[in-house]
């Protein structure tokens, strides 16, 4: 059964995230959004306090803190307006996307932004001089809020738990040229809603193998879908464990994950040579596996598979899928992609793609 974060799993981490130092423990992506939403209410907070000092000369004090708070208020949604829509509008922005960023995530994501600011704008307002409107606003803000933050603490959870190696959305992926089709092949696999989708990246070194791999994941992650990444090396000695997530502390293993990358399973171009053959993968598979265990999850699970170059002459497609055909794979549900005629190299996206998002 595929594992999914639950109350008692968010309480927990809550827990870890107030509770502690950073400076022997780590910072977690859970513990950055709380930060980060202390940022933006002190960004609401502080400038309206200054505010209301100033304008107390020319005001009495009341209309000085909702003055301020409503000045303070109209420029943060003045400027969260101009940073969402100046991309959106931009033709120049968006003819620079390979996959187009999921604009209503982000819209979510300003709006929750937007709400913090406000809160702490409102909260400025009511400590320098009570006001019935600025406690009712605050009160009205703070029920709109629990949503969003329950909602995005959680995304953090399901982005954390994969221990991906660096944070990289799907629309941050560019590359100079990549037909029509593959676009789709990717999208097929981001929109399947069964388990058991297979879908192999080919390319040498710099094709953009990895990248692609953790941003396709992520993407998934923020739709709230378990994942493990990891490289062929390490899931071999995963195929041995008992599946025990309790003991290794961990939220799940990579037998109860929906979403599992397999990197590193041949770094392709210069190094010619597979070190991981579909043969061997198969052989360390099928060890002291209890009841084909292994092989079912295999079966079950959404695989992303980082591999190195293809041709024609190697079949290399071929072999890795005939392999996954005698496991129990359907055939229909076995995607390939060879990045090795694409000149591909990250860039940054022009968009303010933070993790929030």
């Amino acid at each position: 059964m595929k594992k999914v974060i639950t109350g008692k799993d968010i309480v927990r981490q809550l827990k870890a995230d107030l509770i502690g130092k950073d400076s022997y423990r780590g910072v977690t992506l859970t513990y950055t959004w709380l930060a980060n939403q202390f940022g933006h209410f002190s960004l609401g907070f502080i400038p309206t306090f200054v505010g209301y000092l100033i304008l107390k000369r020319h005001f009495s004090e009341q209309r000085a803190s909702l003055y301020a708070a409503l000045a303070v208020s109209l420029f943060w949604l003045t400027f969260e307006i101009f940073n969402f829509l100046g991309p959106l509008l931009s033709r120049k922005s968006r003819s620079t996307y390979v996959f187009q960023p999921a604009w209503g995530n982000i819209a979510f994501d300003t709006i929750t932004d937007l709400i913090y600011f406000w809160c702490g704008a409102l909260m400025a307002s009511i400590l320098c001089a009570y006001t019935t409107m600025a406690f009712v606003a605050l009160l009205i803000l703070t029920v709109l809020v629990l949503y969003p933050a329950y909602y995005w603490y959680l995304t953090k959870m399901y982005l954390q738990a994969p221990s991906y190696p660096f944070q990289f959305r799907l629309s941050q992926w560019s590359t100079e040229h990549i037909p029509d089709e593959d676009i789709a092949l990717v999208r097929r696999f981001l929109d399947n809603e069964e388990q058991g989708m297979h879908l192999f990246l080919f390319g040498p070194k710099r094709s953009g193998k990895t990248s692609l791999s953790v941003a396709i994941a992520t993407e998934l992650s923020i739709r709230h879908q378990s994942a493990v990444y990891t490289s062929a090396m390490k899931l071999y000695c995963m195929f041995f464990e008992h599946d025990d997530d309790s003991a290794a502390n961990v939220l799940w293993t990579w037998r109860k994950a929906s979403i599992l990358v397999i990197d590193d399973i041949n770094p392709g171009d210069p190094i010619k040579e597979d070190i991981i053959t579909p043969e061997r993968f198969l052989s360390f598979v099928d060890t002291f596996s209890t009841n084909d265990i292994n092989r079912t999850v295999l079966r079950q699970t959404n695989v992303i598979w980082v591999l190195g170059d293809d041709d024609a002459s190697r079949k290399l497609s071929e072999r890795w899928q005939d392999m996954l055909t005698g496991i129990g794979v359907e055939k229909e549900k076995l995607l390939s992609l060879n990045l090795q005629l694409y000149s591909q190299a990250p860039v940054k996206a022009e968009y303010d793609l933070r993790m929030q998002s």
